[in-house]
């Protein structure tokens, strides 16, 4: 019995190592090299950073973006941990492609406290207009709130990018067409080789004019920087948007600077898994499920 109990043991120690999950590892270009869950990397070096180094490092930034895969909890935790770091610090104001800014009262309310969850999502339509579940959003509207932190809607009515990706700029009619911005700069090539390619990935019905398209996606880019550009100091701008819209700063990022000359600093959030490369962001986060950052 001596020897068949510590048989056992060793036996349930190779099972449950078998059994448990391969740890994701992301390679990051142009490095040619893997990092694991949690790993923190300076996008300009490439050399992985400390949490309280990159935040010390955004802290020295008048806009922050913070980028997101909208599905993703591990995300917006780490979205509402950096709001929560930088509000201990700094007067902030948190600006979100969530919300478009004709719910701008219903935004100052919400921070101030005086709505319920529930009437803010019947009052936003969040469910018509943003769809993503709530729960997925739940901490960092509860952060707001209990902060007070001003919150700021960056994009345009919901129903006007798709009916431009159709017809184009010129056939909006007129009450949509007032929700455009000033300046809509359709001449970075960059940026449109980048939408070119998901262009040609996601084929829609209707959606044929790769033009038009790329007219409503800059016409999305630049409304969301022009309500970035909106809100200048005191507070600092933490902005949450899809990591499509901050991806090597060609879409909203360098669009507000153009506008501000503000200085900013961008985090792109990458599940591990998949290849990454250092010029998305000026830190790439590899995210897991695992806990947050102290």
């Amino acid at each position: 019995m001596r020897l068949f109990i510590p048989l056992l043991m060793l036996a349930a120690v190779i099972w449950a190592s078998g059994c448990a999950a391969p740890v994701k590892k992301t390679l990051i270009t142009p490095l040619d090299m893997e990092f694991g869950e949690d790993s923190i990397l300076s996008g300009k070096t490439g050399i992985p950073v400390s949490y309280a180094e990159m935040l010390k490092d955004l802290e020295d930034s008048q806009v922050i973006y913070i980028g997101e895969n909208h599905t993703d909890p591990a995300h917006h935790r780490i979205q509402q941990q950096v709001i929560r770091d930088l509000t201990a610090r700094h007067e902030t104001a948190v600006g979100m492609e969530m919300i478009d800014h004709t719910y701008q009262p219903v935004l100052d309310k919400w921070s101030r406290g005086e709505l319920t969850e529930q009437a803010f999502l019947e009052k936003t339509h969040w469910y018509a207009n943003w769809r993503y579940d709530f729960d997925l959003y739940r901490g960092i509207f509860e952060t707001v709130k209990e902060n007070r932190i001003p919150l700021i809607g960056l994009n345009l009515p919901f129903h006007i990018p798709p009916k431009i990706s159709v017809g184009g700029i010129d056939s909006l009619l007129p009450e949509d067409a007032g929700h455009l911005p000033k300046t809509i700069t359709l001449t970075d090539p960059d940026h449109r080789a980048y939408v070119e390619n998901i262009f040609n990935i996601h084929k829609l019905k209707g959606r044929e004019n790769f033009e038009y398209f790329y007219e409503a996606q800059c016409t999305w880019e630049d409304t969301m920087a022009e309500a970035v550009a909106g809100h200048p100091g005191p507070h600092k701008m933490i902005v949450l948007v899809g990591n499509g819209h901050i991806i090597k700063k060609f879409g909203i990022p360098d669009r507000a600077f153009c506008r501000t000359r503000a200085p900013f600093r961008t985090l792109y959030l990458a599940p591990a898994g998949g290849p990454v490369d250092l010029s998305c962001g000026d830190y790439i986060w590899i995210t897991g499920a695992g806990e947050l950052k102290e």
